[in-house]
């Protein structure tokens, strides 16, 4: 499927002052656009929430050619319950490594001299490898846990048209072409866990493809969570998205590629952006004067 293409990983995040600092001065990644929205999405890219939110993208380089970030903050939730439904992103840059190393952010013990794993803000760990890869883009991989490997090879093989890498008894590696990121099936013994913190995959494809998309999934008797919805982000293009659940629950978005490459260019103000709404941000402030908790 090479009109399909990884664009990025959906983090809820409960800190942003300490998640911001340790995707720039950790990760080495740059905010690439930044939006507010007063009310819950018709798609929940926000999760089950109603109220205030914003979405941060952050990556290496522009979205239309890099696996980024989108970092979601529901104003008020100050904790979200971490599952096991996420293991790690693989990023392969020295400067990553070297960075993390000098952080305070929580480490890992890892046998070998040349990668680490740190986790960020929210318990989300990322393993950083020294050695690079040919391509661009220096996000490697996302890793999932599933609970039948066979089951989640065909769904994500068979039905949604990745191609299939390699296998093992315990994974899989899965992408939609050589110089994309890749998805990383690993089985658990233990039942999935998604709890609140629970993330979203997304990608691309043609407009065209999306209802096709939806029918197929439907036929094969699994699940749609948001059946065909287009988005409005003010002052951007409309995109038309479906939301689908995979045999686990793991959530995954299409959507309409070109609307979704006029909406992702990059805004040289994000980062202003993003500094300007964590120092207006009230919300312990207000859940404190109104004695209640901001505890999910």
């Amino acid at each position: 499927m090479a009109t399909r293409r990884a664009l990025h990983f959906v983090f809820k995040v409960a800190d942003r002052t300490r998640t911001a600092m340790f995707y720039r001065d950790v990760l080495g990644m740059k905010v690439l656009r930044h939006e507010e929205f007063e009310e819950g999405c018709k798609a929940s890219c926000n999760g089950p929430y109603d109220g205030k939110w914003s979405k941060t993208m952050m990556g290496y380089g522009a979205e239309d050619d890099h696996f980024v970030v989108e970092l979601t903050y529901n104003y008020g939730i100050k904790h979200y319950e971490k599952g096991n439904e996420f293991q790690e992103m693989t990023i392969c840059s020295k400067a990553a490594v070297d960075r993390a190393r000098k952080s305070d952010f929580p480490q890992v013990p890892v046998s070998g001299t040349g990668h680490v794993i740190v986790n960020a803000p929210g318990g989300y760990s990322f393993h950083l490898h020294e050695l690079g890869v040919a391509r661009n883009d220096p996000v490697f991989s996302v890793t999932l846990s599933v609970s039948n490997l066979s089951k989640s090879i065909e769904y994500w093989h068979k039905l949604l048209g990745l191609t299939l890498y390699s296998f093992t008894n315990t994974s899989a590696v899965l992408s939609y072409g050589d110089s994309q990121a890749r998805l990383e099936l690993v089985q658990m013994t233990e039942p999935i866990n998604r709890a609140e913190a629970f993330g979203r995959i997304a990608f691309s494809c043609p407009k065209a493809e999306l209802p096709a998309i939806e029918q197929t999934v439907v036929a094969a008797g699994h699940t749609v969570l948001t059946p065909l919805v287009s988005l409005d982000t003010p002052g951007k293009a409309t995109v038309q998205v479906v939301i689908l659940a995979d045999p686990d629950g793991h959530e995954i978005c299409f959507v309409g590629d070109g609307a979704f490459r006029e909406l992702s260019q990059f805004d040289p103000s994000g980062d202003k952006l993003l500094s300007d709404a964590i120092a207006a941000d009230k919300s312990v402030e207000w859940f404190a004067k109104h004695k209640k908790t901001c505890d999910v």
